[in-house]
């Protein structure tokens, strides 16, 4: 076989899928919501863990599950956090994690990700779509590791999934805003199994 047949044959060769898991260390999930319809809070959900296993010639087939632990959820202001993660908003102590897990990948903008799946917070499972900036090309980290990293971002309803407490202002308008933004920065591990 000639060096060209052998270029050739190299690039048209079926590259497996590839497995991933969340570096939890090095990953996390930010939010923001309006408050008194005035400004946003924001915060920061607990540990993220969670596997991507990556088809890069057939998107089609590939699959992120990952799931969010509540339990560390951080606005920097206890008595909120504490009321969010009381039945009123989250009901960690029945609900610990939000979970999700594509139904659909395929190709977004600028060479991102558009990954559609079913998010699950308390009991309440919807649709939704994570916008997904386009992988960082693979490093090998100090320890042999493999490593990429991007980023999701997602707006949803809260009330879509049950989180419906809120208080009416006398001038008009609510408390806790309805619309919730969500930004995820996550660190890939390739799967050494």
């Amino acid at each position: 076989m000639s060096a060209t047949a052998a270029i050739v044959t190299t690039a048209n060769a079926v590259i497996p899928a590839s497995n991933w898991d969340i570096d939890t260390a090095h990953t996390s999930t930010q939010f923001k919501v309006r408050h008194l319809m005035v400004s946003h809070v924001r915060g920061q959900l607990g540990a993220v863990t969670g596997t991507l296993q990556l088809d890069e010639q057939d998107l089609s087939r590939s699959r992120v599950d990952v799931r969010i632990d509540l339990r560390q959820l951080d606005t920097r202001d206890g008595k909120r956090d504490e009321h969010l993660r009381s039945a009123d908003f989250f009901d960690v102590a029945r609900y610990p994690e939000v979970a999700f897990r594509s139904t659909a990948v395929r190709e977004g903008r600028d060479g991102g990700l558009l990954v559609t799946g079913d998010l699950t917070v308390r009991d309440v499972t919807r649709p939704i779509t994570l916008e997904v900036d386009p992988l960082s090309p693979a490093v090998s980290d100090p320890w042999g590791n493999v490593k990429r990293g991007a980023t999701a971002r997602a707006s949803l309803n809260r009330k879509d999934f049950g989180l419906l407490w809120n208080v009416a202002l006398e001038t008009g308008g609510v408390l806790v805003g309805e619309k919730v933004d969500i930004e995820i920065e996550v660190e890939l591990v390739r799967s050494r199994a």
